[in-house]
């Protein structure tokens, strides 16, 4: 087997832009057209939109404003290019939220994260994501079938009958979540059955450095992925475990929480999406998760850019006093003033009351004028603490609860 699953994962700087200036006027252009974003791209120049710069000037889809389109225009909100029964699947999440899926080859790319863990032609993969109305099963399948492996629609549940098909069949591959396959071989151990598994590809939760260890040791090679229902595969791991590979057929952004404002490199911001599937191409997709860019390029030679991986959620609402605060209202309040660099909101208790504190990096600055601008857009009284630019810790929150609730 190749290595690399194709060229595209070893493209020069100079080619993957040369390319972006293609593709992303082309997605542009084709979601102008689709009624579902509801004039936000009216205005905009497509042919002109060639950069990551020119992207981050377009306004920011959420899943709020995905769900309230599906209301109007059912199933899909009028986000596809295809009508319903042009697509091979419709799966259903909860919201409920729909998602169309396709057979085409390696419709959802997650074939290129099982090539990259050695998984192929002579492999059979054990899939015990689940096929019922959401489509991580179908996910993975149509991934197995890109690079050429066998699949056992395994699912979730029914634990000894997934062993005893596992030896059956000799199931070199699994695909699930990353503490299933432990439950199947502890199931296995018990059972007296030695089972062949050589590989695993998971997502759909953490992987633990200890798990991925004790799957190490029992000879099973674990990495792991980073995909949604509506994007499919984001970003994967690679045998050389640094951070994970973008993937070729999306543009990520990584921007501060509440905003679709771009962070410094490095800086830890919710993960925006822009897809180049053209059946369904959602543009600056928020997908509500945390991360950050990870520098340089992948020793194992892939050249995309890399992320650290899920980081947390960057819905960080929180109800203060009885009021909400949101990660756009903190947002409000850097852009009021020039001086201050970042701010975050913490959510205390002193006696029996909520008290809000805000503090803002800023080289000096008015306390008075922070004050009122924090009543005025937070809508809420609270202290305000000038720090040094710098102090407030890259962890992507903008609004921390310290409060206990035990």
């Amino acid at each position: 087997m190749e290595y690399h699953y194709d060229t595209l994962e070893t493209r020069s700087a100079d080619e993957r832009a040369a390319a972006l200036a293609q593709d992303l006027p082309r997605q542009v252009a084709a979601a102008q057209g689709l009624p579902g974003y509801g004039g936000r791209l009216d205005e905009v120049d497509a042919p002109s939109v060639i950069t990551l710069q020119d992207l981050a000037a377009l306004p920011v889809l959420r899943k709020s404003d995905l769900g309230a389109a599906q209301t109007a225009r059912p199933p899909f909100g009028g986000l596809t290019t295809l009508p319903v029964s042009g697509f091979a699947h419709v799966f259903q999440s909860p919201g409920p939220i729909y998602e169309p899926g396709g057979v085409g080859h390696d419709w959802w790319r997650m074939g290129r994260f099982l090539h990259a863990a050695g998984i192929g032609k002579g492999d059979i993969v054990q899939n015990c994501f689940g096929y019922h109305l959401t489509p991580a099963g179908m996910i993975f399948e149509n991934g197995a079938r890109a690079v050429g492996a066998a699949v056992l629609p395994a699912g979730t549940g029914q634990t000894e009958l997934q062993v005893q098909a596992a030896r059956d069949i000799g199931c070199t591959a699994y695909a699930g979540t990353p503490d299933y396959l432990k439950v199947i071989l502890d199931k296995a151990d018990e059972m007296g059955m030695p089972l062949g598994f050589m590989r695993a590809v998971v997502g759909g939760g953490a992987l633990f450095p200890s798990l991925r260890q004790e799957y190490a040791d029992r000879g099973i090679a674990c990495l792991q992925s980073y995909a949604t229902a509506d994007l499919g595969n984001i970003a994967y791991e690679s045998d050389a475990k640094e951070g994970m590979i973008v993937d070729e057929g999306v543009i990520v952004e990584i921007v501060t929480p509440g905003t679709g404002d771009p962070v410094e490199p490095g800086q830890v911001g919710e993960v925006v999406v822009t897809t180049l599937n053209p059946d369904y191409p959602l543009i600056r997709f928020a997908t509500g998760d945390l991360s950050a860019v990870l520098q340089g390029e992948s020793p194992c030679g892939r050249t995309n850019m890399r992320i650290k991986g899920w980081m947390g959620r960057a819905d960080q609402t929180t109800k203060i006093k009885g009021m909400f605060v949101r990660p756009e209202q903190v947002a409000q309040l850097v852009a009021r003033h020039s001086e201050i660099r970042r701010a975050r909101v913490l959510a205390q208790r002193e006696g029996e009351m909520d008290v809000m504190v805000v503090q803002v990096e800023a080289d000096g600055g008015d306390d008075i004028a922070y004050q009122k601008s924090v009543m005025d857009v937070l809508k809420l009284k609270g202290r305000v603490e000038v720090v040094a630019p710098g102090a407030l810790p890259n962890d992507g929150k903008v609004i921390e609860d310290q409060r206990s609730y035990d």
